[in-house]
């Protein structure tokens, strides 16, 4: 939430009152306030603090990673949780078919992917089925299979695999991106 509000401010304060700065048309608080804002930049300033539990290892990170989309109807994802899992550059993609059936995918941020917040309209639970990995020093893939369904543990209704990217950076796991083929069963 708070990073979507800070891009949108880049766009409609930021960025104008840069262009003041250049001019030399003035350096009021609000300009120097805009400037600080935008030399920390809005994922900076909205990088949430991690569970220690969550992000010490490879199986704790892809364990959080699911656990923060799944529960029962009329309640959002832990968006925030979300967020501490995810580097603050983390991309999302969905890969899928066009109306003509071209495949084609759809890369975003983290907060385009969760949009509003809202509620879930039905219960959703996924858990890992499976997984593969890949190390090379600090970057790590991960093909992550999984089962969703209407309760925790029942019957599935899909399944699919995530292809996972994570980062180590000496301190804690980060998740860099994902992307999933929802056409792929």
């Amino acid at each position: 939430m708070y990073a979507s509000i800070f891009s949108r401010l880049s766009c409609l304060i930021v960025r104008p009152l840069r262009l003041v700065l250049l001019l030399g048309l003035g350096a009021g608080p609000l300009v120097m306030s805009s400037v600080v804002i935008e030399l920390l930049g809005p994922k900076a300033i909205s990088a949430q603090e991690a569970r220690p539990t969550d992000v010490s290892s490879i199986d704790a990170i892809i364990e959080a990673y699911y656990d923060v989309i799944s529960g029962p109807a009329g309640e959002p994802a832990d968006v925030v949780r979300d967020h501490s899992l995810h580097h603050p550059d983390a991309w999302v993609a969905i890969a899928g078919v066009d109306e003509t059936g071209k495949p084609n995918v759809n890369v975003m941020s983290l907060d385009d992917y969760h949009g509003d917040g809202g509620v879930r309209p039905a219960p959703f639970y996924e858990w890992e089925t499976g997984r593969e990995v890949q190390q090379s020093g600090n970057m790590v893939h991960v093909w992550s299979h999984y089962a969703s369904s209407r309760e925790p543990g029942g019957e599935p209704f899909d399944t699919g695999t995530n292809s996972i990217t994570l980062f180590w950076d000496g301190d804690r796991w980060w998740v860099m991106g994902w992307m999933f083929d929802a056409t792929a069963n």
